[in-house]
C-alpha cells in the first residue's frame, strides 16, 4: 500500500499581506528579515509590524524574530529611520 504524502495537504497554503501586497505560503513561521526581503524591502531599512484586531497600534518585529503567519495576517513596514524637515 502506497501513501501519497503531500506535503500541502499536511501544511495548505495560508495567505498574508505586507503592506497591502497579497502573499502565500506553506511556512508559517519565518523570520521578519524573510518576509520583508520577500516584499522587496531592505531589512537594514525597514522593520516589520503585524497589524492584529480592529484597535490602533502594531505589534513590532526585530529582524531575527519568527513571526508566526496566520490566515488573512496583516504585515506593515516601518522605517527604521527618517529624516524630518
Amino acid at each position: 500500500m502506497s501513501h501519497d504524502c503531500n506535503i500541502e495537504k499536511l501544511h495548505p497554503e495560508v495567505e498574508f499581506t505586507i503592506d497591502g501586497q497579497p502573499f502565500a505560503t506553506t511556512d508559517r513561521r519565518q523570520s521578519a528579515r524573510d518576509l520583508l526581503a520577500l516584499a522587496g524591502l531592505d531589512p537594514t531599512l525597514f522593520d516589520l509590524g503585524e497589524v492584529r484586531g480592529a484597535k490602533p497600534g502594531t505589534r513590532r518585529f526585530a529582524d531575527d524574530d519568527v513571526v508566526k503567519i496566520r490566515p488573512k495576517s496583516r504585515f506593515v513596514s516601518i522605517r527604521e529611520c527618517a529624516d524630518v524637515a
